[in-house]
């Protein structure tokens, strides 16, 4: 059994190791003490309530604050942060912390899951990782405290702080404000400045992505010293931002007041990617909010974050691609940086693979349920990109469009390229040895 696993391939740990984290969540959260009135959860319900938590997603089919005990949020807790984190982050952290050498093939895993340049300096960066988390976890808590105590009582009110301060880092949408009315999201805060600032900082600092914030802290305000890929990822984000922003604030929340119409509107833009929070009812918004809605879920957050979609920078690409064609020439770039071709096939294969699971599950939901393709379409983006925004219909799927969501947010987070590099074996290419030919296309 230790010879297989040392044989274990980087994507296969990655899909074990998380099979095992949702799995456990799944029986734990089966067992009475998990749930509010002690009576055993049917293992559909803990199954997708674990793969949502661990996968961050935060689709549920129960109100986490009304329908789980305090044994079973901890439990949804846990999930979150080791799925937000990644489960080879907290198997390195664990074995640093137990004194365990990391040898080769777990600092190539660990290289692989927060998609590091190089294998080098993994420690150090893993070391990164559980600082910035916790320091950016504990400022969002300790700002958000005041408003949850005073609305909830102190033991509540930290609790609340603590655990959807978690669930925002690691962009999971995951709350407890059952209280307010079940599966309500954040919609009680709408017009409160304090709650949408932390959570949208919150969101934006866990999807900018470790070696991102790595750049920041090294450099500073000194931009041209980034990597291209953190240059790329912090311009994209201005741009998925801003623009969006203003969609919605001239056009799907005309009727609500200004302060109250601006954090929306920066929070509808900021939440889909991939947080799950939501202040406002995504049934009212016209169908042209919802279609710039499921875009700004599939396309996600930064690689190496805690944020899932295809990706900022795997759209990036595609679009520098494209523009390579228009201009006819020879390879895409960025910043004067050329872009190798092996990037801008791994970009269209992980667009190809999310757009038809995305696609094909809406289909099968919409089949199987009877239900519009808009709010199936909308469940599988946010299933896919492991979003967790809803147009309210989660909780009333039949068991087999469960497993789908389930199928659907496994390999939305895991990653379509892990899952399948986990599965096949490598082989030595025999393309470049055939002649070449011409396929027209467009």
């Amino acid at each position: 059994m230790q010879n297989r696993t040392k044989r274990l391939t980087g994507p296969q740990i990655t899909l074990v190791g998380f099979l095992i984290l949702v799995l456990t969540g799944a029986v734990l959260l089966m067992l009475p003490i998990s749930s509010k009135d002690r009576t055993f959860t049917p293992f559909i319900d803990s199954l997708f309530t674990s793969v949502s938590a661990g996968c961050v997603t935060g689709l549920i089919v129960k109100d986490t604050q009304t329908s789980w005990s305090l044994f079973g949020q901890v439990i949804i807790l846990l999930l979150i942060q080791i799925g937000g984190m990644g489960v080879i982050t907290m198997t390195t952290l664990f074995m640093m912390f137990t004194g365990k050498k990391i040898d080769l093939r777990s600092r190539a895993a660990m290289q692989e899951a927060v998609s590091a340049p190089n294998i080098g300096g993994i420690a150090k960066l893993t070391h990164f990782i559980m600082k910035g988390t916790l320091l950016f976890e504990g400022i969002g808590a300790v700002l958000v405290m005041p408003v949850f105590i005073k609305d909830f009582g102190v033991a509540k009110g930290i609790w609340y702080s603590i655990f959807m301060s978690i669930s925002a880092f690691c962009n999971a949408g995951f709350d407890l404000m059952g209280s307010k009315g079940e599966c309500s999201s954040l919609t009680y805060y709408a017009d409160n400045p304090v709650v949408n600032i932390v959570f949208i900082f919150l969101i934006l600092t866990g999807g900018l992505g470790f070696l991102t914030w790595a750049d920041i802290k090294t450099y500073g305000f000194k931009f041209k010293r980034y990597s291209t890929q953190s240059k790329v990822i912090l311009v994209a984000e201005v741009i998925l931002v801003v623009f969006p922003a203003l969609y919605f604030y001239f056009f799907e929340l005309a009727e609500e007041p200004t302060g109250a119409r601006i954090l929306e509107s920066v929070f509808t833009a900021v939440s889909p990617r991939t947080a799950g929070f939501n202040t406002i009812d995504y049934n009212e918004f016209s169908g042209g909010g919802i279609a710039i809605s499921i875009m700004l879920m599939l396309i996600g957050g930064a690689p190496g974050s805690t944020a899932g979609g295809m990706k900022i920078t795997t759209i990036c690409v595609l679009w520098a691609a494209m523009i390579c064609v228009f201009r006819r020439e020879k390879a895409p770039a960025f910043f004067k940086r050329r872009i190798t071709p092996d990037t801008v096939i791994n970009a269209v294969a992980v667009f190809l693979l999310d757009l038809q699971l995305f696609l094909f599950g809406g289909i099968a939901i919409s089949v199987i349920e009877k239900l519009p393709l808009v709010q199936t379409f909308f469940e599988c983006a946010s299933a896919v990109a492991t979003v967790g925004l809803t147009m309210g219909i989660t909780s009333s799927l039949g068991a087999v469009s469960k497993m789908i969501l389930i199928i659907i947010m496994f390999g939305g987070r895991v990653g379509g390229l892990t899952l399948v590099f986990a599965a096949t074996i490598r082989k030595n290419s025999i393309n470049d040895k055939y002649p070449a030919d011409q396929i027209a296309v467009g």
